[in-house]
């Protein structure tokens, strides 16, 4: 008789494109978000949390290719009798779910409608390096208000955001656009007809993509992909737009019209515009951003016009913007990269109307968390590791209601701590499992301490940095291990983690 067969072991491994977060990265996000949602808050946003689910019917247009609803999205049909169920699909941005939820209770929420929301977002597509199926994203919008000073209110909250979280003046930039000065510009190229919007439409997104890639690509690699295209190194070939010589000036021109300052820039952009009404209407929108942001301080040391900003997504409709950290890092190879953009966003005046028929105008920003917590790495503004807990060690497992007490002392003053839960027979492994944990503080208590009424404290954070570099003469004016009266016991851990944390505030 043959044997069954043994039922494998599933492999205990991420999906292809997801992973894990601990303890750290985990306490790091949550740092940074509830900073950025202090800034939001601030200005006025009120949060919201929608569903993580939305019918792919919602998310539209949105999609890579709404004839393929499986296509770039998490989808799947609902069961029912016939077969025929909703289509549904993790959402794909922040964005679309606000526009469900603005048409959905727009009897009953305030125009306009001021909202932040911070969540993780899915995308089937293809992962790579730093490139994940879920990631989280931050983002701030306003809908029902039509004034352009609601595009510059985001940008001022924007910068101010980068600077909460600790990225300093100097260090970034946040660039805006207009999708309307644009369309002037392609107007003049001849790409765009104001009375037959879709004619052209292939070749307007390939010249929005090769703008969008001068910073990779250079003048010269945006000018072939405006022509015939261009083949990189690998020998892959990009089908260009294949503008005549003329038009492609036009589109360069416009790349090239940032001036010496907004006004100079404003001005160029009109000279580029002609005689195109969209594209003076955005020119003029522009200039009442700088305007509206020059009174409340911002200069173009922060905000600045720059036409070479055009964002990627179809639904935008006027102003666009990005946020975009200007140091450098090394990459995996040890080159010097500038850090790129870490937000963006812009007005989309037509997204709620696909559900009311009726246009809403609408802006606002989103901020991908995971490049701007790799930014605040790299710039040395996030510790490599969270403190852990203090550990209450275990000398005698009879008295574990005692250190059972210790720990809910320390836990009512507020201070993180455990007991140790493991075998205690070998008390360095306490010690050991308490340094794992990133411990700042070890509490020892054995029947001898007990019998006279004290605790001896290991400043694990003290006796790490003692033993990297300190002399004979340094360790005996700092011991790393102290005794005290078991009644201070909460009141001397306190100092000594606020000890710790001034010290690493001055390094």
């Amino acid at each position: 008789m043959a044997k069954p067969k043994k039922t494998p072991r599933p492999k205990a491994e991420t999906p292809k494109g997801f992973r894990d977060y601990f303890g750290a990265e985990v306490a790091q996000r949550k740092t940074m978000l509830d900073r950025i949602a202090a800034v939001y808050h601030r200005y006025g946003f009120d949060a919201l949390e929608s569903s993580a689910v939305e019918t792919v019917e919602a998310l539209g247009k949105f999609l890579p290719d709404v004839d393929r609803p499986n296509e770039g999205v998490f989808a799947w049909q609902e069961a029912d009798e016939n077969d025929r169920g909703d289509w549904l699909a993790l959402r794909y941005d922040l964005t679309a779910p606000l526009a469900r939820v603005y048409a959905q209770h727009r009897h009953d929420l305030p125009t306009p409608y001021r909202r932040y929301a911070m969540g993780p977002v899915w995308r089937n597509e293809k992962p790579g390096p730093g490139r994940f199926r879920q990631f989280y994203q931050c983002d701030a919008d306003t809908v029902g208000a039509a004034s352009v000073a609601a595009d510059a209110e985001i940008c001022a909250m924007l910068a101010d955001t980068l600077e909460e979280v600790g990225i300093p003046r100097g260090d970034y930039i946040v660039r805006v656009n207009n999708r309307k000065v644009l369309n002037g510009v392609m107007e003049v190229a001849g790409v765009l007809d104001p009375a037959d919007p879709d004619r052209f439409a292939q070749e307007r997104g390939i010249v929005l993509r090769a703008i969008d890639k001068l910073d990779r690509l250079g003048p010269d690699g945006v000018r072939a992909l405006l022509g015939e295209g261009r083949e990189d190194a690998s020998g892959d070939v990009t089908k260009g737009a294949n503008l005549a010589p003329a038009q492609a000036d036009a589109v360069m021109g416009f790349m090239a019209a940032r001036g010496a300052d907004g006004a100079a820039t404003v001005s160029r952009l009109r000279e580029l515009v002609a005689d195109s009404a969209t594209g003076r209407e955005g020119v003029d929108e522009l200039e009442e951003i700088a305007t509206l942001l020059a009174a409340q301080g911002y200069g173009p040391d922060r905000i600045e016009i720059d036409p070479s900003v055009v964002r990627g997504l179809g639904y935008y409709t006027g102003p666009v913007f990005e946020a975009e950290l200007t140091f450098r890092i090394e990459d995996e190879k040890g080159r010097l990269r500038q850090f790129g953009s870490v937000a963006g966003g812009g007005r989309y005046d037509d997204l709620v109307k696909r559900f009311t028929g009726q246009a809403v105008p609408a802006t606002g920003v989103s901020i991908g968390v995971d490049r701007l917590l790799a930014a605040l790495r790299a710039k040395g503004r996030v510790g490599s590791d969270s403190a852990g807990p203090v550990v209450v060690t275990v000398m005698d497992r009879a008295r574990m209601a005692d250190y059972q007490s210790m720990v809910a002392e320390l836990r009512a003053a507020g201070i993180r701590a455990e007991v140790y839960l493991g075998n205690p027979k070998n008390f360095g492994n306490q010690l050991k499992y308490a340094d794992r944990r990133g411990a700042p503080v070890a509490v020892i208590q054995g029947e001898d301490e007990a019998a006279r009424g004290v605790v001896q404290l290991k400043d694990l954070a003290l006796g790490a940095k003692i033993a990297e570099s300190a002399t004979l003469e340094e360790w005996k004016s700092q011991p790393a291990q102290i005794e005290v009266p078991r009644a201070e016991l909460a009141a001397r851990v306190g100092e000594m983690i606020a000890g710790a944390a001034e010290s690493l505030e001055w390094e």
